[in-house]
């Protein structure tokens, strides 16, 4: 592995090491503010990556997390997540590679719709069941070893909250 490959992957990690810490946060808008920050590391691994559909998800990603953590009405409405979804297809048809192109798309479409129900419950469940599988395919062939990694944190993460925070507890709408 070059220095360069090193670089990149550890670009990545980065992100890893902040999504995971995302899911402690038992405030959402805490939550996406800490994913907005490891979007913006793995918008840029993945591009240097060369995985385009990946990387400009994640921009899309990071505007969610934005939308998300919020004060603004529009951002957390269910209009501005249409839009978000929307984009997401955009992103789809302007990069499109392949069948692997859906798998980021059809995931990160998965995690705004949960997240823009505002439940804890939600968003775990489409992180756990939708989102990291269909990541975890997609860094395989993209070569993100910090993606793999960062999926499988994910998912250990998401299953400590759920411990920490009681199951019934994460049934709630936020405000």
């Amino acid at each position: 592995m070059t220095l360069r490959e090193i670089a990149i992957q550890l670009i990545g990690f980065s992100g890893t090491l902040l999504f995971f810490f995302s899911y402690q946060c038992k405030n959402n808008r805490n939550l996406f503010r800490v994913q907005l920050v490891s979007y913006v590391f793995y918008t840029a691994h993945l591009m240097l990556l060369g995985a385009f559909t990946g990387g400009v998800s994640y921009m899309i990603n990071t505007l969610r997390s934005l939308c998300l953590s919020s004060r603004w009405k529009f951002a957390r409405s269910r209009g501005a997540c249409a839009v978000l979804c929307l984009m997401q297809l955009a992103a789809l048809a302007l990069t499109w590679n392949g069948w692997i192109s859906l798998l980021p798309v059809a995931a990160n479409i998965a995690t705004t719709l949960a997240g823009y129900t505002n439940n804890p419950r939600k968003i775990r469940l489409a992180g756990m069941l939708i989102n990291s599988p269909l990541w975890i395919v997609y860094s395989v062939f993209a070569g993100s070893l910090a993606g793999i990694l960062d999926e499988v944190v994910t998912e250990i993460s998401m299953a400590v909250s759920i411990v920490r925070f009681g199951w019934k507890a994460l049934d709630r709408v936020e405000k």
